[in-house]
């Protein structure tokens, strides 16, 4: 069952307010669900195209948005192997000051914006840009997370330069994208945590990380436009940060072993946007009937700023009878 786009919904849950029809969240899904949405196989080529793509099958799906990038801006890292699980210390290309000064850096205005004014963005619906990665993210990917770990201690003015440039680079890139009319929303997506901790410390998140994701909140705040953090891990200790300090509208990732989505909603709620959160082992191990009455029990729970979806995203092995016993909740209400 779908439906036409109507952007007000989205923007309303973001504002903590309840929107006037039952509301849909998602970072990403997947190409063969895609394909599914739109009876059709992805046959395209280049950035423009891929995005009209995805840009179709959210409308399909019945989303307020669709989730694009702006450029094919990124930061070329070293290969890593690409087993069962992937390390965060494989083949580090930036392990050192030497190589900070030997890295060519990427400058974010070099690349094409202008498929952005090519997109077919239906009526009643906006782009959510998202980044290549975050900020911690590609700082993890570009030093090794445990050379990282170690350097704070044996060179701190390298991290601090480290966290620099990549911040000031994710800055620029959104600030390259955002200025296309039919963007509504920035997503900031970065992966801070483990199921029990932040993967640095507190404070050294509060040092090295936040005051990036302050300036991107800023930045998006400045066009008038709701900035949603995307980011795993665990959050007792930071949620207050997010809120209260870097002012993200909307928070997005949740997982039960951390913290249900239903008692983050209520403890946060009423601070901040809570969006998707239905945990994806859930979905993935219970029955279609389990996962529909979750999600009708997570929209009746969550009235005002909250949207439904997964705690994460929609990957290839989430079984689509799963997705959409998920949606419907909210499709057809």
């Amino acid at each position: 069952m779908s439906r036409k786009p109507d952007f007000q919904n989205i923007l309303k849950v973001l504002r903590r307010e309840a929107p006037d029809r039952p509301t849909l969240f998602e970072f990403f899904l997947n190409f063969p669900l895609y394909g599914r949405l739109l009876g059709r196989e992805y046959t395209g080529t280049g950035l423009v195209d891929e995005s009209n793509y995805i840009i179709q099958a959210f409308e399909a799906a019945g989303y307020d948005y669709a989730t694009v990038s702006g450029s094919g801006f990124g930061f070329k890292a070293g290969k890593k192997a690409q087993l069962s699980t992937l390390s965060l210390n494989d083949n580090a290309i930036i392990p050192d000051r030497a190589a900070f000064d030997a890295y060519d850096w990427p400058d974010p205005d070099d690349f094409d914006y202008s498929g952005l004014e090519k997109l077919e963005v239906p009526d009643g619906m906006k782009l959510m840009i998202q980044g290549p990665m975050g900020v911690l993210e590609n700082a993890v990917s570009l030093a090794g997370y445990e050379n990282l770990c170690m350097q704070i201690y044996d060179d701190p003015q390298f991290v601090y330069d480290l966290f620099e440039k990549v911040g000031t680079s994710l800055l620029r890139y959104y600030e390259n994208s955002i200025s296309h009319k039919r963007v509504g929303i920035l997503m900031s997506n970065d992966d801070w945590g483990f199921n029990t901790q932040t993967m640095l410390s507190v404070a050294q998140m509060r040092e090295f990380v936040f005051p990036w994701h302050k300036k991107i909140v800023e930045l998006g705040h400045s066009r008038g436009l709701p900035v949603v953090l995307h980011s795993c891990g665990n959050f007792n200790e930071i949620m207050d940060d997010v809120i209260d300090v870097l002012g993200y509208d909307g928070k997005h990732s949740y997982e039960d072993v951390i913290l249900s989505v239903e008692d983050s909603y209520k403890r946060w709620g009423g601070r901040i946007a809570i969006l998707g959160g239905i945990d994806l082992n859930f979905v993935i191990t219970k029955s279609v009937e389990e996962v529909r009455a979750r999600s009708l029990a997570m929209l009746e729970l969550g009235s005002k700023g909250y949207a439904l979806g997964t705690g994460n995203s929609v990957p290839e092995y989430v079984p689509d009878e799963k997705y959409f016993a998920i949606t419907s909740a909210a499709l057809e209400l």
